[in-house]
């Protein structure tokens, strides 16, 4: 299992997978806005998409869980 966490804060603009998807490793899972820059976070490793922790349009702090994979 690996959680996926926030690079920094900021609001969920968009998630680019959903729950039960697949991924590959470095894969965008979400993409945060902050101070108007897009940020996308990737997965480190692939698997199955078990738990996304956000919707979008929540806002998120550094080291937020976003997703959980297996």
């Amino acid at each position: 299992m690996t959680e996926i966490k926030a690079s920094m804060a900021g609001s969920v603009w968009k998630l680019t997978v959903g729950t039960g998807e697949k991924v590959e490793p470095d894969q965008d899972i979400v993409i945060l806005e902050s101070m108007k820059m897009e940020i996308p976070i990737a997965t480190e490793t692939g698997g199955t998409v078990k738990e996304l922790k956000v919707t979008e349009g929540d806002f998120v702090n550094e080291a937020d869980v976003i997703a959980i994979i297996e």
